[in-house]
């Protein structure tokens, strides 16, 4: 346990931080959420549905910011909800 406990200090001296759990809820629920936005677009054959779902798979990946990340989601959710009309 001592161990670990160092190696987390060593990668918090260098800048890295474990996300919260709420970054990582919302990362997973979004990444959901495009799986299954690209699969329904690549099956009706509708580019706008299949590309909003590559990005809400992929935009946790270049946000840090858990506020930021829940923004973005919602906001290409509403893109999602926006294109199927």
């Amino acid at each position: 346990m001592n161990n670990l406990s160092n190696n987390l200090s060593a990668m918090q001296s260098l800048g890295f931080t474990l996300p919260s759990p709420a970054y990582l809820f919302g990362a997973i629920v979004f990444g959901l959420v495009g799986l299954v936005a690209w699969r329904y677009g690549k099956k009706t054959q509708r580019p706008a549905t299949q590309w909003l779902g590559v990005a809400l798979m992929f935009y946790p990946y270049a946000i840090s910011q858990t506020w930021l990340l829940y923004v973005v989601g919602m906001a290409l959710c509403a893109g999602l909800f926006y294109d199927r009309g």
